[in-house]
């Protein structure tokens, strides 16, 4: 089993405390307060602090924010060792090698933890049939973002528009500072591609 894979024993409140754990590391490594990591990223102090003790969990738009206060790539959140993405260089994620990021909505598979400064987040996706979405806040990030349905009907809500269905095979790509949130639009669970382009490649 490589470093990144994921087990599946690990219950989502250990996988919580220690991504506070590794946030709180690189905060004190880089000799930063919670007030400084607040101030740089736009995040309540009290948000931060629930992070780090493992309390919350971060839509991918803050949790982004979180990255750009402590001046660190989103990958080296996740990853303890890495190596920044080189010139004509690759990586290879074979299946079951990720690792988690839960947002209030749904949970990610983040892939390449390990490769840093990377121009795209890639990430994997299972959205829950009936499961309720929070709509008292779109996610919303600089950047923009493609989403292909592996499996299943994924309804793609964006803000000040009606609803975009798909279907298995289909995709959409749009510019991600627009509010947006996926749902299962089916009975059965949706499985999804999400790549989100980083504004400057």
């Amino acid at each position: 089993m490589t470093d990144n894979q994921f087990i599946p024993e690990e219950r989502p409140v250990d996988r919580r405390v220690k991504m506070g754990e590794r946030l709180r590391q690189i905060r004190k490594d880089k000799h930063m307060t919670l007030s400084e990591v607040a101030d740089r990223s736009g995040l309540a102090v009290s948000t931060v602090s629930k992070v780090e003790r493992g309390l919350m969990a971060l839509t991918y738009d803050r949790f982004n924010q979180l990255a750009q206060g402590l001046d660190a790539d989103i990958a080296e959140l996740f990853s303890e060792q890495g190596e920044r993405f080189a010139p004509r260089s690759f990586a290879v994620a074979r299946s079951g090698e990720y690792r988690l990021h839960e947002t209030e909505n749904y949970t990610y598979e983040m892939l390449f933890p390990e490769v840093w400064r990377k121009a795209m987040t890639p990430m994997m996706g299972t959205l829950k049939a009936h499961h309720r979405l929070r709509f008292d806040r779109f996610v919303r990030h600089p950047g923009q973002e493609f989403l292909f349905v592996l499996e299943g009907r994924v309804r793609v809500h964006l803000e000040d528009r009606e609803p975009v269905d798909l279907q298995t095979g289909e995709s959409i790509y749009f510019d991600s500072t627009r509010g947006h949130l996926y749902a299962a639009a089916g009975d059965e669970d949706a499985r999804i591609l999400v790549v989100c382009a980083h504004n400057g490649g």
